[in-house]
Protein backbone atom coordinates (compact mmCIF):
# COMPACT_ATOMS: atom_id res chain seq x y z
CA UNK A 1 0.00 0.00 0.00
CA UNK A 2 2.72 2.55 0.55
CA UNK A 3 4.63 1.45 -2.45
CA UNK A 4 0.96 2.61 -4.38
CA UNK A 5 0.55 5.19 -2.44
CA UNK A 6 3.88 6.51 -3.41
CA UNK A 7 3.35 5.97 -7.21
CA UNK A 8 0.06 7.55 -7.33
CA UNK A 9 1.32 10.54 -5.30
CA UNK A 10 4.14 10.39 -8.33
CA UNK A 11 2.09 10.05 -10.66
CA UNK A 12 -0.39 13.13 -9.76
CA UNK A 13 2.88 15.02 -9.87
CA UNK A 14 3.82 14.44 -13.34
CA UNK A 15 -0.24 14.85 -14.12
CA UNK A 16 -0.29 18.48 -12.60
CA UNK A 17 2.98 19.21 -14.13
CA UNK A 18 2.23 18.42 -17.35
CA UNK A 19 -1.14 20.12 -17.54
CA UNK A 20 0.96 23.31 -16.42
CA UNK A 21 4.03 23.53 -18.20
CA UNK A 22 3.89 21.36 -20.95
CA UNK A 23 2.55 23.20 -24.25
CA UNK A 24 0.50 21.11 -27.04
CA UNK A 25 2.63 21.54 -30.57
CA UNK A 26 0.87 18.74 -32.54
CA UNK A 27 -1.79 16.41 -33.20
CA UNK A 28 -3.12 12.99 -32.02
CA UNK A 29 -1.43 11.13 -34.96
CA UNK A 30 1.98 13.18 -34.32
CA UNK A 31 1.84 11.82 -30.60
CA UNK A 32 0.77 8.52 -31.53
CA UNK A 33 4.56 8.30 -33.35
CA UNK A 34 6.57 9.77 -31.11
CA UNK A 35 4.85 8.92 -27.76
CA UNK A 36 3.32 5.96 -28.46
CA UNK A 37 5.35 3.96 -31.17
CA UNK A 38 8.54 5.14 -29.55
CA UNK A 39 7.45 4.19 -25.87
CA UNK A 40 6.82 0.63 -27.38
CA UNK A 41 9.26 -0.04 -29.15
CA UNK A 42 11.99 0.96 -26.51
CA UNK A 43 9.73 -1.36 -23.80
CA UNK A 44 9.96 -4.22 -26.43
CA UNK A 45 14.11 -3.53 -26.45
CA UNK A 46 14.17 -3.91 -22.71
CA UNK A 47 12.10 -7.41 -22.72
CA UNK A 48 14.03 -8.89 -25.19
CA UNK A 49 17.43 -7.35 -23.72
CA UNK A 50 16.07 -8.53 -20.39
CA UNK A 51 15.44 -12.14 -21.55
CA UNK A 52 19.12 -12.22 -23.10
CA UNK A 53 20.68 -11.56 -19.92
CA UNK A 54 18.68 -13.36 -17.73
CA UNK A 55 17.21 -16.62 -19.36
CA UNK A 56 18.99 -18.65 -22.50
CA UNK A 57 18.10 -16.92 -25.23
CA UNK A 58 19.55 -20.17 -27.22
CA UNK A 59 20.14 -23.62 -25.93
CA UNK A 60 21.60 -26.52 -28.35
CA UNK A 61 22.16 -30.04 -27.92
CA UNK A 62 24.97 -32.24 -29.64
CA UNK A 63 26.33 -35.49 -29.98
CA UNK A 64 28.47 -34.69 -26.64
CA UNK A 65 31.63 -34.25 -28.85
CA UNK A 66 31.76 -30.54 -28.28
CA UNK A 67 30.94 -28.93 -24.53
CA UNK A 68 27.36 -27.39 -24.60
CA UNK A 69 28.48 -23.90 -23.78
CA UNK A 70 30.86 -24.09 -26.75
CA UNK A 71 27.91 -24.72 -29.09
CA UNK A 72 25.49 -22.30 -27.63
CA UNK A 73 28.05 -19.73 -28.18
CA UNK A 74 28.85 -20.67 -31.44
CA UNK A 75 25.58 -21.12 -32.88
CA UNK A 76 24.19 -17.53 -30.99
CA UNK A 77 27.18 -15.57 -32.60
CA UNK A 78 27.07 -17.16 -36.02
CA UNK A 79 23.72 -18.55 -37.55
CA UNK A 80 21.15 -21.14 -37.46
CA UNK A 81 19.16 -22.92 -40.23
CA UNK A 82 15.91 -24.39 -41.25
CA UNK A 83 15.29 -26.17 -44.44
CA UNK A 84 11.66 -24.33 -46.17
CA UNK A 85 10.67 -27.50 -47.62
CA UNK A 86 9.95 -29.42 -44.60
CA UNK A 87 7.60 -26.93 -42.88
CA UNK A 88 4.11 -28.52 -42.63
CA UNK A 89 5.04 -32.07 -42.85
CA UNK A 90 3.88 -34.31 -39.86
CA UNK A 91 5.69 -33.43 -37.09
CA UNK A 92 7.06 -37.07 -35.27
CA UNK A 93 6.87 -39.21 -37.84
CA UNK A 94 7.91 -37.29 -41.54
CA UNK A 95 10.37 -34.64 -39.64
CA UNK A 96 11.70 -34.33 -35.89
CA UNK A 97 10.73 -30.49 -35.74
CA UNK A 98 8.69 -27.97 -38.19
CA UNK A 99 11.24 -27.01 -40.85
CA UNK A 100 13.83 -29.54 -39.75
CA UNK A 101 14.75 -32.93 -41.93
CA UNK A 102 16.92 -34.89 -44.44
CA UNK A 103 19.64 -32.20 -45.75
CA UNK A 104 20.18 -33.67 -49.20
CA UNK A 105 19.71 -31.32 -51.82
CA UNK A 106 17.53 -28.90 -50.08
CA UNK A 107 17.43 -25.16 -49.70
CA UNK A 108 18.22 -23.57 -46.43
CA UNK A 109 16.76 -20.55 -44.77
CA UNK A 110 19.66 -18.78 -42.37
CA UNK A 111 18.58 -17.05 -39.16
CA UNK A 112 20.75 -14.32 -37.96
CA UNK A 113 18.85 -11.60 -37.14
CA UNK A 114 18.14 -12.95 -33.51
CA UNK A 115 21.02 -11.34 -31.81
CA UNK A 116 20.34 -7.85 -33.32
CA UNK A 117 16.48 -7.38 -32.47
CA UNK A 118 17.41 -5.16 -29.06
CA UNK A 119 19.72 -2.96 -31.29
CA UNK A 120 16.92 -3.48 -33.89
CA UNK A 121 14.27 -2.13 -31.65
CA UNK A 122 16.23 0.38 -30.16
CA UNK A 123 17.18 2.53 -33.62
CA UNK A 124 13.30 2.08 -34.94
CA UNK A 125 12.59 3.89 -31.44
CA UNK A 126 15.01 6.63 -32.01
CA UNK A 127 13.25 6.45 -35.94
CA UNK A 128 10.37 7.32 -34.38
CA UNK A 129 11.06 10.25 -32.06
CA UNK A 130 13.21 11.72 -34.53
CA UNK A 131 10.79 14.44 -36.64
CA UNK A 132 9.53 15.41 -33.06
CA UNK A 133 12.97 16.11 -32.28
CA UNK A 134 13.18 18.27 -35.59
CA UNK A 135 9.83 20.40 -35.10
CA UNK A 136 10.38 20.89 -31.34
CA UNK A 137 14.01 22.33 -31.75
CA UNK A 138 11.71 24.31 -35.17
CA UNK A 139 9.51 25.77 -32.89
CA UNK A 140 11.58 26.98 -30.56
CA UNK A 141 9.16 26.80 -27.68
CA UNK A 142 7.11 29.61 -28.89
CA UNK A 143 3.63 27.72 -28.09
CA UNK A 144 5.04 27.69 -24.54
CA UNK A 145 6.14 31.39 -24.55
CA UNK A 146 2.58 32.74 -25.64
CA UNK A 147 0.39 30.81 -24.14
CA UNK A 148 2.29 30.82 -20.39
CA UNK A 149 -0.31 31.06 -17.60
CA UNK A 150 -3.03 30.42 -19.46
CA UNK A 151 -2.64 26.89 -20.25
CA UNK A 152 -3.77 24.09 -17.82
CA UNK A 153 -5.97 24.81 -14.55
CA UNK A 154 -4.70 27.54 -13.14
CA UNK A 155 -6.69 29.58 -11.20
CA UNK A 156 -6.18 33.32 -12.12
CA UNK A 157 -8.37 36.35 -11.22
CA UNK A 158 -10.03 38.14 -13.85
CA UNK A 159 -7.71 41.40 -13.89
CA UNK A 160 -4.42 39.33 -14.16
CA UNK A 161 -6.21 36.77 -16.87
CA UNK A 162 -7.23 40.04 -18.90
CA UNK A 163 -3.65 41.24 -18.87
CA UNK A 164 -2.14 38.11 -20.48
CA UNK A 165 -4.53 37.90 -22.85
CA UNK A 166 -4.35 41.46 -23.79
CA UNK A 167 -0.13 40.40 -24.18
CA UNK A 168 -1.48 37.26 -26.15
CA UNK A 169 -3.45 39.47 -28.56
CA UNK A 170 -0.57 42.24 -28.90
CA UNK A 171 1.60 39.63 -30.01
CA UNK A 172 -0.62 38.45 -32.69
CA UNK A 173 -1.20 40.74 -34.18
CA UNK A 174 1.76 42.14 -34.41
CA UNK A 175 3.22 38.86 -35.83
CA UNK A 176 0.43 38.73 -38.16
CA UNK A 177 1.65 37.23 -41.40
CA UNK A 178 5.30 36.10 -40.37
CA UNK A 179 4.30 32.46 -39.18
CA UNK A 180 4.90 31.01 -42.54
CA UNK A 181 8.07 29.07 -41.93
CA UNK A 182 6.74 27.88 -38.28
CA UNK A 183 3.77 26.22 -40.75
CA UNK A 184 6.33 24.58 -43.35
CA UNK A 185 8.39 23.13 -40.62
CA UNK A 186 4.99 21.47 -38.63
CA UNK A 187 4.04 20.13 -42.28
CA UNK A 188 7.40 19.16 -42.74
CA UNK A 189 7.81 17.37 -40.24
CA UNK A 190 4.40 15.71 -40.28
CA UNK A 191 5.46 14.38 -43.89
CA UNK A 192 8.00 12.80 -42.24
CA UNK A 193 6.12 10.81 -40.15
CA UNK A 194 4.63 9.45 -43.36
CA UNK A 195 8.04 8.76 -44.44
CA UNK A 196 9.59 6.93 -41.37
CA UNK A 197 6.35 4.61 -40.69
CA UNK A 198 6.42 3.29 -44.16
CA UNK A 199 10.00 3.04 -44.28
CA UNK A 200 10.08 1.43 -40.99
CA UNK A 201 8.15 -1.51 -42.91
CA UNK A 202 10.22 -2.63 -45.66
CA UNK A 203 13.09 -1.65 -43.02
CA UNK A 204 12.16 -4.49 -41.21
CA UNK A 205 11.28 -6.71 -43.70
CA UNK A 206 14.67 -6.30 -45.01
CA UNK A 207 15.72 -7.31 -41.61
CA UNK A 208 13.53 -10.22 -41.54
CA UNK A 209 14.96 -11.82 -45.01
CA UNK A 210 11.76 -10.23 -46.90
CA UNK A 211 9.05 -11.94 -44.49
CA UNK A 212 7.61 -9.17 -42.47
CA UNK A 213 5.18 -7.06 -45.58
CA UNK A 214 3.11 -10.75 -45.48
CA UNK A 215 3.56 -11.88 -42.04
CA UNK A 216 0.13 -10.44 -40.80
CA UNK A 217 -1.63 -11.47 -43.68
CA UNK A 218 -0.52 -14.80 -43.32
CA UNK A 219 -1.32 -15.23 -39.58
CA UNK A 220 -4.39 -14.28 -40.33
CA UNK A 221 -5.20 -16.81 -43.46
CA UNK A 222 -3.39 -19.80 -41.37
CA UNK A 223 -5.97 -19.03 -38.61
CA UNK A 224 -8.80 -19.59 -41.02
CA UNK A 225 -7.15 -22.29 -42.54
CA UNK A 226 -8.08 -26.54 -41.27
CA UNK A 227 -6.31 -28.09 -38.38
CA UNK A 228 -4.46 -30.85 -40.32
CA UNK A 229 -3.06 -28.63 -43.85
CA UNK A 230 -1.60 -25.37 -42.22
CA UNK A 231 1.86 -24.49 -41.46
CA UNK A 232 2.56 -22.09 -38.80
CA UNK A 233 3.73 -18.58 -40.27
CA UNK A 234 5.14 -17.67 -37.46
CA UNK A 235 6.84 -20.89 -36.87
CA UNK A 236 8.25 -20.47 -40.44
CA UNK A 237 9.58 -16.66 -39.99
CA UNK A 238 10.59 -17.28 -36.10
CA UNK A 239 11.50 -20.95 -35.49
CA UNK A 240 11.78 -22.24 -32.19
CA UNK A 241 13.85 -25.35 -32.72
CA UNK A 242 16.91 -24.57 -35.58
CA UNK A 243 19.98 -26.51 -36.79
CA UNK A 244 23.59 -25.47 -36.39
CA UNK A 245 27.21 -26.68 -38.31
CA UNK A 246 30.07 -26.65 -35.94
CA UNK A 247 33.36 -28.04 -37.74
CA UNK A 248 36.55 -28.98 -36.20
CA UNK A 249 39.55 -31.12 -36.47
CA UNK A 250 39.24 -34.73 -35.48
CA UNK A 251 42.79 -36.61 -33.85
CA UNK A 252 44.22 -37.16 -37.70
CA UNK A 253 43.94 -33.89 -38.66
CA UNK A 254 40.73 -34.47 -40.43
CA UNK A 255 37.92 -32.13 -40.36
CA UNK A 256 34.66 -32.89 -38.49
CA UNK A 257 31.40 -31.77 -38.60
CA UNK A 258 28.58 -32.03 -35.94
CA UNK A 259 25.46 -30.60 -36.35
CA UNK A 260 23.17 -29.71 -33.16
CA UNK A 261 19.63 -28.81 -32.44
CA UNK A 262 18.94 -25.52 -30.83
CA UNK A 263 16.20 -24.49 -29.24
CA UNK A 264 15.46 -20.67 -29.37
CA UNK A 265 13.05 -19.69 -26.64
CA UNK A 266 13.94 -15.61 -27.14
CA UNK A 267 11.57 -16.49 -30.83
CA UNK A 268 8.25 -17.09 -28.61
CA UNK A 269 8.78 -13.29 -28.14
CA UNK A 270 9.72 -12.37 -30.90
CA UNK A 271 7.20 -13.01 -32.65
CA UNK A 272 4.47 -11.90 -30.73
CA UNK A 273 6.23 -8.19 -30.97
CA UNK A 274 6.64 -8.13 -34.49
CA UNK A 275 3.33 -9.32 -35.26
CA UNK A 276 2.16 -6.46 -33.19
CA UNK A 277 4.51 -4.07 -34.98
CA UNK A 278 2.99 -5.51 -38.04
CA UNK A 279 -1.06 -4.28 -37.30
CA UNK A 280 0.37 -1.74 -35.70
CA UNK A 281 2.65 -0.12 -38.68
CA UNK A 282 -0.43 -1.21 -41.08
CA UNK A 283 -2.78 1.48 -38.68
CA UNK A 284 -0.22 4.29 -37.80
CA UNK A 285 0.37 4.32 -41.73
CA UNK A 286 -2.78 4.67 -42.59
CA UNK A 287 -3.66 7.49 -39.80
CA UNK A 288 -0.61 9.55 -41.00
CA UNK A 289 -1.62 9.59 -44.84
CA UNK A 290 -5.56 10.57 -43.57
CA UNK A 291 -3.50 13.30 -41.73
CA UNK A 292 -1.56 14.40 -44.11
CA UNK A 293 -4.46 14.86 -46.71
CA UNK A 294 -6.19 16.43 -44.00
CA UNK A 295 -3.52 19.09 -43.49
CA UNK A 296 -3.10 19.43 -47.38
CA UNK A 297 -7.06 20.82 -47.36
CA UNK A 298 -6.24 22.75 -44.99
CA UNK A 299 -3.31 24.63 -46.57
CA UNK A 300 -5.61 24.68 -49.87
CA UNK A 301 -8.79 25.30 -48.98
CA UNK A 302 -10.00 27.97 -46.57
CA UNK A 303 -13.95 26.54 -45.96
CA UNK A 304 -11.83 23.88 -44.01
CA UNK A 305 -9.71 25.94 -42.15
CA UNK A 306 -12.92 27.77 -41.19
CA UNK A 307 -14.58 24.75 -40.01
CA UNK A 308 -11.75 23.62 -38.30
CA UNK A 309 -11.70 27.09 -36.28
CA UNK A 310 -15.64 27.09 -36.04
CA UNK A 311 -15.14 23.80 -34.01
CA UNK A 312 -13.09 25.42 -30.92
CA UNK A 313 -14.37 29.20 -31.53
CA UNK A 314 -18.00 28.51 -31.17
CA UNK A 315 -19.24 32.57 -29.66
CA UNK A 316 -18.55 33.64 -33.42
CA UNK A 317 -20.64 33.49 -36.41
CA UNK A 318 -19.45 31.94 -39.62
CA UNK A 319 -19.29 35.58 -41.05
CA UNK A 320 -17.14 36.56 -38.87
CA UNK A 321 -14.78 33.34 -39.27
CA UNK A 322 -14.26 33.97 -42.84
CA UNK A 323 -13.25 37.38 -42.23
CA UNK A 324 -10.98 35.99 -40.15
CA UNK A 325 -9.49 33.51 -42.23
CA UNK A 326 -9.56 36.29 -45.26
CA UNK A 327 -7.06 38.25 -43.46
CA UNK A 328 -4.77 35.94 -42.04
CA UNK A 329 -2.14 33.21 -43.86
CA UNK A 330 -2.06 29.69 -43.13
CA UNK A 331 1.02 29.81 -40.91
CA UNK A 332 -1.16 32.68 -38.30
CA UNK A 333 -4.13 29.62 -38.72
CA UNK A 334 -1.94 27.01 -37.66
CA UNK A 335 -0.37 29.12 -34.60
CA UNK A 336 -4.19 29.95 -33.99
CA UNK A 337 -4.97 26.12 -34.15
CA UNK A 338 -2.44 25.44 -31.64
CA UNK A 339 -3.33 27.60 -28.81
CA UNK A 340 -7.18 26.24 -29.35
CA UNK A 341 -5.41 23.01 -27.86
CA UNK A 342 -3.01 24.99 -25.13
CA UNK A 343 -6.16 27.31 -23.62
CA UNK A 344 -9.45 26.59 -22.08
CA UNK A 345 -12.40 27.77 -24.37
CA UNK A 346 -13.14 31.01 -22.81
CA UNK A 347 -9.75 32.10 -22.81
CA UNK A 348 -9.79 30.74 -26.45
CA UNK A 349 -12.86 33.18 -28.06
CA UNK A 350 -11.96 36.02 -25.94
CA UNK A 351 -8.86 36.11 -27.33
CA UNK A 352 -9.93 35.57 -31.07
CA UNK A 353 -12.86 37.98 -30.92
CA UNK A 354 -10.39 41.26 -29.32
CA UNK A 355 -7.91 40.45 -32.29
CA UNK A 356 -11.07 40.13 -34.74
CA UNK A 357 -11.47 43.52 -33.21
CA UNK A 358 -8.10 45.12 -33.84
CA UNK A 359 -7.90 43.71 -36.98
CA UNK A 360 -11.29 45.21 -38.10
CA UNK A 361 -10.12 48.44 -36.26
CA UNK A 362 -6.55 48.56 -37.90
CA UNK A 363 -8.64 47.86 -41.66
CA UNK A 364 -10.55 51.03 -40.87
CA UNK A 365 -8.07 53.72 -40.16
CA UNK A 366 -6.39 52.55 -43.18
CA UNK A 367 -9.54 53.04 -45.12
CA UNK A 368 -9.91 56.05 -43.14
CA UNK A 369 -6.33 57.51 -43.81
CA UNK A 370 -6.60 56.91 -47.74
CA UNK A 371 -6.24 60.08 -49.62
CA UNK A 372 -9.15 61.04 -52.32
CA UNK A 373 -8.42 62.03 -55.77
CA UNK A 374 -8.05 66.20 -55.57
CA UNK A 375 -10.15 68.41 -57.52
CA UNK A 376 -9.32 70.66 -60.31
CA UNK A 377 -9.45 73.61 -57.93
CA UNK A 378 -7.68 71.96 -55.33
CA UNK A 379 -4.42 71.59 -58.05
CA UNK A 380 -4.65 74.99 -59.20
CA UNK A 381 -2.01 76.66 -56.91
CA UNK A 382 -0.08 73.93 -57.78
CA UNK A 383 -0.19 74.08 -61.95
CA UNK A 384 -1.06 76.99 -62.95
CA UNK A 385 -1.35 75.53 -65.91
CA UNK A 386 -4.45 74.11 -65.10
CA UNK A 387 -5.91 77.39 -63.54
CA UNK A 388 -4.83 79.38 -66.70
CA UNK A 389 -6.83 76.62 -68.98
CA UNK A 390 -9.91 77.05 -66.92
CA UNK A 391 -10.14 81.04 -67.58
CA UNK A 392 -9.64 80.76 -71.21
CA UNK A 393 -12.10 78.23 -71.26
CA UNK A 394 -14.30 80.57 -69.68
CA UNK A 395 -13.65 83.31 -72.08
CA UNK A 396 -14.34 81.29 -75.07
CA UNK A 397 -17.96 80.16 -73.45
CA UNK A 398 -19.05 83.79 -73.10
CA UNK A 399 -17.75 84.67 -76.37
CA UNK A 400 -19.41 81.29 -77.65
CA UNK A 401 -23.04 82.78 -75.61
CA UNK A 402 -22.49 86.32 -76.88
Amino acid sequence: MAVFGLVSSVAGFIKVRYLIDKAIIDNMVFRCHYRLTSAVLFLCCVLVTANNLIGDPISCINDGAIPGHVINTYCWITYTFTLPGQHGRPVGTSVAHSGLGNEYNQERTYHSYYQWVPFMLFFQGLLFYMPHWIWKNWEEGRMRMISDGLRGNMTLSMEERKGRQSRLVRYLRESIRTHNSYSFGYFLCEALNFINVIGNIFFVDKFLGGAFLTYGSQVLKFSDMDQENRSDPMIEIFPRVTKCTFHKYGASGSIQKHDALCVLALNILNEKIYIFLWFWFIVLSILSGLAILYSAAIVMMPTTREAALKRRFRSADSKQIENLIRRIQIGDFLMIHLLGQNINVTSYCEVLLSLMADLSLRNTERSGDTPSAPSTLEMAPIYPEIGKYEKERAALRQEYEA
